[in-house]
């Protein structure tokens, strides 16, 4: 892992750029004398590490006491994608403005991005618990359809965020069943991309007994920032 870049922001954080291979990313941490549990903080379906809403929670979280990560995973950001990819995304705005059915389309590039990103994820993580100012346990924070899938997959996770607002697969759909750790699931009730009758049986699908719904009037980057402080008191039962 290579730092590239630092900066001391307002707030007490520090916020450092870094590469690890191809991977780009950003790493916020507070002023601590003792290691701090880490967030990851992921934006749906493959936005840029830099979305001001995402830089946004992750400063906030930072300044509550976590280090948090985020990075552009292949395919993801501005990481190069394929051209498979970008035949889907552009059959997904022709049937949107259309008003054609979409969920097959979203299935064609969502799941393949899903496991491109996971393996880049889990590198990350490596590389992060091995710096001295991060010392576990490791939360996650965003897209819930990546969330599923690393949760499944990675035992140090023991907690997660989830927001409703995005396509998941139907892999991991199946794959909720799986999940065991405590769950914290954000719904904006009046999400017109996203059906909430469809986030509410993904929500029943979970297998974990631990989970607690938030849903708000609103639509999609309608969120109330104060489930950020929400967000922010649950990884404090779970990870402090």
């Amino acid at each position: 892992m290579h730092f590239t870049s630092e900066q001391r922001l307002d707030d007490g954080v520090l916020a450092r750029e870094f590469t690890l291979g191809e991977i780009p990313g950003t790493l916020w941490t507070p002023e601590s004398a003792a290691p701090v549990p880490l967030i990851l903080m992921a934006h749906n379906n493959g936005l840029p590490k830099g979305a001001a809403r995402l830089v946004a929670r992750a400063r906030h979280s930072a300044a509550y006491g976590y280090a948090v990560a985020s990075i552009d995973a292949s395919g993801c950001g501005d990481r190069p994608r394929s051209a498979a990819d970008e035949r889907a995304r552009a059959e997904l705005r022709r049937a949107m403005q259309a008003g054609e059915p979409v969920e097959e389309i979203f299935e064609s590039f969502i799941g393949p991005l899903v496991e491109a990103a996971v393996p880049d994820w889990l590198t990350t993580l490596d590389a992060l618990l091995t710096l001295p100012e991060i010392g576990g346990p490791v939360g996650y924070s965003g897209w819930t359809a990546l969330g599923i899938r690393l949760a499944v997959v990675e035992p140090r996770i023991a907690a997660a965020g989830f927001f409703a607002g995005g396509y998941v697969p139907h892999a991991q759909r199946g794959e909720a069943r799986q999940i065991n750790i405590p769950l914290l699931f954000l719904l904006q009730w009046d999400d017109e991309g996203n059906p909430r009758q469809r986030a509410l049986d993904l929500f029943d699908a979970f297998g974990t007994t631990e989970k607690t719904l938030h849903a708000n009037p609103g639509g999609h980057t309608g969120t109330p920032w104060f489930e950020v402080e929400d967000g922010n008191r649950f990884f404090g039962r779970h990870l402090k």
